[in-house]
């Protein structure tokens, strides 16, 4: 069998909360109402869906460094981009980054000027800055000569969102994405985890030929056999083509995101070297910040591994003692308690036992639910280290919504927990924009009416301050610790 024209292979970036995520749910919901599914049964980190007659294939990375890492290692990851800027943030720090990796990965890009529906926005006037902005990075769209589609779109109403999807068939047509179903499979690791019933599982990205139930298969050092493939619906499927995601059931170890269907990892002293230089990093009297590293997938692990690694450019600051997949446990714990090390958590929780002893030995346990927010916080930590002077760590901010009276002259501060843990027994201090009214402890926490000590992300709480700190509606608290 002969080439064939393929579904596009699509990736969007941009600066966090310009829309990626929800134009993506918006796409994947409005495929599965076309479908008649009840809803999706597992997300698999790709799904495909139908714009005037022809499939489009997304692919949902976690992030840059995350799609970086897959290019990086060789692996042609996506054929077309869509660079989701916000209508009233313009081009951020994160687009600009964006926009390097889509270069560097020469695939065409398509703009998605998103939130054009936001109330007060000057849509013309804005839209035109935004041009502005883009041909300063090099971007020029269609009307300013390039060969750069602009669309205008709102993720949150669905408004634009056919024409973006019209726009990628059009480029995918003038690009002309070909495969051929009668070859062996190719393609790459977009997802991979240890499921406690199912083993390994992996998505794979068929970028030309056919991966069929029975087939052998190897990507990097990771090797099996398929037993089973499911499509984005949870759909068992027993044959997969160019252009389509399946999740695979049969490699005995877990294979590594970005890892190449059909061919064995390179072997280099790269490890040894790493190996060595961190042994010399090990001598001498260093302050260094430890780690252990637990995320919810292969793909956002190694994004958030990637980014840690960029703050030992010159010299190690932070050394990742242990990582992995999945939820926190007893064993994380401990390590982290033995080598005196944090624990950092993405998008997965901490089992009641190894919660206990995180509390018994004194380990702290951050969780985070996006990226950037654990970066800028060991950014934060690694200044302080570069920096002579006190490292200090934040546990959790609370912002005042109400004041109480409280006997002759006190007064309890009600509030709402937004980042973080809020506990008796760390030292607190009140903000007010950029000035600290006051720094103490708390002398009674209560949840509702019942005495508490420490109360989670989310929730209201009353507090008192001891000493006395003359808070308003407004302030913000912080619960810290010098490191």
């Amino acid at each position: 069998m002969s080439e064939q024209l393929r579904a596009p292979i699509v990736t969007i970036l941009g600066h966090v909360d310009h829309g990626k995520t929800t134009l993506l749910d918006f796409i994947r919901k409005t495929s599965v109402a076309a479908r008649e599914h009840g809803g999706i049964t597992q997300a698999i980190g790709a799904y495909q869906t139908e714009a005037g007659g022809k499939k489009i294939t997304f692919i949902d990375t976690p992030g840059h460094a995350a799609f970086e890492k897959m290019r990086s290692r060789g692996a042609q990851v996506a054929d077309i981009a869509v660079l989701v800027v916000a209508i009233d943030d313009g081009i951020m720090p994160q687009t600009v980054e964006a926009i390097k990796h889509i270069k560097g990965a020469k695939i065409p890009m398509i703009v998605a000027l998103n939130k054009i529906d936001l109330p007060g926005v000057d849509v013309k006037v804005q839209t035109e800055k935004i041009k502005k902005q883009l041909s300063d990075q090099e971007v020029l769209i269609e009307e300013y000569g390039g060969d750069t589609p602009l669309v205008p779109v709102s993720a949150k109403s669905g408004l634009g969102v056919e024409d973006l999807l019209e726009t990628i068939n059009l480029v995918a047509e003038i690009n002309e994405f070909k495969g051929d179903p009668s070859k062996p499979a190719s393609g790459v690791i977009i997802e991979a985890k240890i499921d406690k019933f199912k083993g390994p599982i992996a998505t794979v990205l068929i970028r030309d030929g056919s991966l069929n139930k029975g087939d052998m298969i190897k990507a990097g050092e990771a090797q099996g056999k398929v037993r089973g493939m499911f499509d984005w619906t949870g759909k068992m499927a027993d044959s997969a083509g160019p252009s389509v995601p399946v999740e695979v059931l049969g490699f005995v170890t877990v294979p590594a995101v970005g890892a190449k269907l059909g061919e064995e990892a390179e072997r280099s002293d790269e490890g040894k070297a790493m190996r060595s230089l961190i042994d010399k990093l090990k001598e001498g009297d260093k302050q260094i910040l430890t780690v252990v590293v637990k995320a919810d997938n292969q793909g956002s692990l190694e994004a958030i591994v990637d980014m840690i690694q960029k703050f030992n450019t010159d010299e190690e600051h932070v050394r990742i003692v242990s990582s992995g997949t999945g939820e926190v446990t007893d064993s994380d714990v401990e390590i982290a308690a033995s080598t005196k090390a944090i624990v950092l958590a993405f998008n997965v929780g901490i089992k009641p036992s190894a919660n206990k002893i995180a509390e018994t030995e004194n380990v702290l346990v951050r969780t985070y639910n996006i990226i950037y927010e654990l970066i800028e916080e060991l950014e934060d930590v690694v200044e302080g280290i570069i920096r002579p002077g006190k490292v200090e760590e934040v546990f959790g901010r609370a912002q005042i919504i109400a004041e109480f009276p409280y006997g002759k002259s006190e007064k309890i501060a009600g509030c709402h927990v937004a980042e973080g843990t809020i506990s008796k027994g760390p030292k607190v201090r009140v903000v007010r924009g950029e000035e600290i009214i006051g720094e103490g402890k708390i002398k009674m926490l209560k949840k509702v009416k019942e005495e508490v000590t420490k109360v989670e992300k989310g929730m209201e709480c009353g507090m008192m301050f001891d000493p006395p700190i003359d808070f308003q509606i407004g302030d913000i608290v912080e619960s810290f610790r010098l490191l």
